[in-house]
C-alpha cells in the first residue's frame, strides 16, 4: 500500500492543478492582450496583498492581465509545484518559492534563468546587496529573485529575566548558560521543574532543525551553510559547538525532555527564550497580549567576533519554464518587488523585504517607528543566509535531526560523533543524487 500512495497523491495534485489552470482558460478574451498566471502563498495576508497588487496592475496595464489563484493546498507547497512541473501546469509566476527545493525544480527544468533579462543585474543591485545576493546563486545562475526574509532570532521574556536576576541579554553561550542556570526552577515546590530557559521540539523532525541546529551554525561560523561549492562542509568545530551547545541545554535541563501539546511554552511562560522569527510578534499580541517580551540575536561560541548571521527563512520569487511570455512575466516581478509593493508587503503581512535599505529609506520609516520590534529583525537581514540548493535537502537535515535527537536530547553520542555521521549520510544522500 505505502508505494501506491506517491503516486496517488501526484495524480491527485497533477489533476487538481491541471483543472486549476483549465479553469484560467475561461478568462481569455480579447486577442492581443496577454494573460499571466500568479499563484501567491496560500495565509490570508498574503492573498491580500496579491489581491490588492494585481488589481492594481490590471488597470495599469489593460494588455496584460494578470489571474492571480492561490497555491492549491496541500501538504506543502513544494509537492504542489514539483507536481505542476511534471504535468507542465505551472503558474507563469509563483513568490512562494522554498530555497531548499530550488535544485528540484530546476532539475526538472521548470524555471526560466532570470539574469538573461538584461536588467536583471541592475534590478538587484538596486535592491538586494551583492554578498546576500550571490548566496542564491546556481553556478553563477539565477532562477530566483529573494523576496522576503523571515530573519530567527531570540525571543525573550522581560519578567522572567528580571525576576531571576538576569540583568543583560545573553550574547554568548556561556552567558546563555549562566542565565538559564538562575532561570531553570521548580516554582510550586512539588521538586519537579516547570519553568526552563528554553524548549525545542524533540522530536526527530527535518523542518525543526531550520529553527535550532541550522541557524544556530550560520550564526556560529558567521554564515556558512551546509555545502561549500557543492561539497558537503559542515563537519567542522562549529557544527560541534552548536550540537555541543544543545547538548548541554538538555544534559543540564535547562531544556525539558518532553514535547509540549497543551500550547506554546512561551505563550504560557513556561519557557523564557524561544528561538523564531518575525511572524511571532503577531501570535504573541494575539494569545499573550500581557506578555513582555523582547529580541535580539541568537547566542554565538564565546570566542566569536563580528555580526551574528542567522537563517533567514526566504520565500522567493520565481518564473515557471512554461510561460509563453517570459519578458511580460519579468515585468510583472519587477513590479512586485519595487519599493512601494515592498511596504505593502511590510503593512499588510508584516514580512520583510530582502533589500539592503530598509532602516535608511524614508518610504519605510512611519512603518518601523510604529513597529519598533521589527527593527531588529530589519537589521538583520543583511545577515542572514538560505537554504544550499541541494538535491534532497529534507533527507539531509532529517539525517542531522537523527543525529540531533541521538547526541543532544539523549546524549547517546559525543557532537563530534553525531556531526561526522551526519556529514557521513549527507554524501551518501549526495553522491545518490548524481
Amino acid at each position: 500500500m505505502n508505494s501506491v500512495r506517491p503516486y496517488c497523491v501526484c495524480v491527485l495534485l497533477l489533476f487538481f492543478v491541471g483543472c486549476a489552470n483549465k479553469n484560467q482558460t475561461t478568462t481569455e478574451s480579447k486577442a492581443g492582450v496577454v494573460h499571466l498566471t500568479y499563484w501567491p502563498a496560500p495565509n490570508p495576508e498574503e492573498i491580500q496583498l496579491a489581491d490588492t497588487l494585481v488589481r492594481q496592475w490590471n488597470r495599469l496595464h489593460p494588455d496584460i492581465q494578470v489571474l492571480m489563484q492561490p497555491i492549491p493546498v496541500s501538504q506543502s507547497t513544494e509537492e504542489v509545484l514539483l507536481a505542476a512541473i511534471a504535468g507542465k501546469t505551472t503558474p507563469d509566476i509563483c513568490s512562494n518559492i522554498w530555497p531548499g527545493a530550488l535544485h528540484d525544480y530546476t532539475e526538472a527544468g521548470g524555471l526560466v534563468e532570470l539574469n538573461k533579462f538584461p536588467d536583471f543585474d541592475s534590478v538587484m543591485a538596486a535592491r538586494t546587496p551583492h554578498d546576500l545576493l550571490e548566496t542564491f546563486s546556481t553556478d553563477g545562475k539565477y532562477y530566483q529573485v529573494p523576496w522576503k526574509a523571515n530573519p530567527v532570532m531570540m525571543f525573550y521574556n522581560i519578567r522572567m529575566f528580571r525576576e531571576a536576576g538576569v540583568d543583560s541579554v545573553p550574547r554568548t553561550y556561556s552567558q546563555y548558560f549562566a542565565a538559564a542556570k538562575k532561570i531553570t526552577r521548580d516554582t510550586s515546590g512539588d521538586g519537579q521543574i516547570d519553568v526552563w530557559m528554553g524548549e525545542r521540539d524533540i522530536r526527530p523532525l527535518w523542518w525543526q532543525r531550520l529553527f535550532d541546529f541550522y541557524p544556530f551554525y550560520i550564526g556560529a561560523s558567521s554564515g556558512l551553510t551546509l555545502f561549500r561549492n557543492d561539497s558537503v562542509a559542515f563537519e567542522n568545530r562549529y557544527a560541534d559547538e552548536v550540537m555541543g551547545f544543545f547538548q548541554q541545554c538538555y544534559a543540564k535541563q535547562y531544556f525539558p525532555h518532553t514535547f509540549f501539546q497543551g500550547g506554546d511554552p512561551f505563550l504560557l511562560q513556561k519557557k523564557a527564550t524561544n528561538f523564531s522569527g518575525p511572524w511571532f510578534i503577531a501570535t504573541i499580541y494575539k494569545l499573550a497580549p500581557y506578555l513582555r517580551f523582547g529580541v535580539a540575536p541568537l547566542p554565538v561560541p564565546d570566542d566569536h567576533t563580528g555580526p551574528v548571521f542567522t537563517y533567514g527563512n526566504y520565500k522567493n520569487i520565481a518564473i515557471f519554464s512554461t510561460t509563453k511570455h517570459p519578458k511580460e512575466a519579468w515585468q510583472f516581478v519587477k513590479y512586485l518587488i519595487s519599493a512601494q509593493h515592498d511596504l505593502l508587503l511590510l503593512k499588510i503581512a508584516n514580512q520583510l523585504p530582502v533589500r539592503g535599505d530598509l532602516l535608511t529609506n524614508k518610504l519605510f520609516a512611519e512603518y518601523f517607528r510604529e513597529n519598533p520590534l521589527m527593527v531588529k529583525f530589519a537589521e538583520e537581514v543583511p545577515y542572514t543566509r538560505g537554504d544550499d540548493p541541494a538535491p534532497d535537502l529534507k533527507e539531509i537535515l532529517d539525517g542531522i535531526s537523527q543525529e540531533y535527537e541521538a547526541c543532544a536530547v539523549y546524549s547517546k553520542k559525543t557532537p563530534a560523533e553525531a556531526i561526522h555521521d551526519a556529514v557521513k549520510r549527507t554524501k551518501v544522500i549526495v553522491d545518490w543524487n548524481k
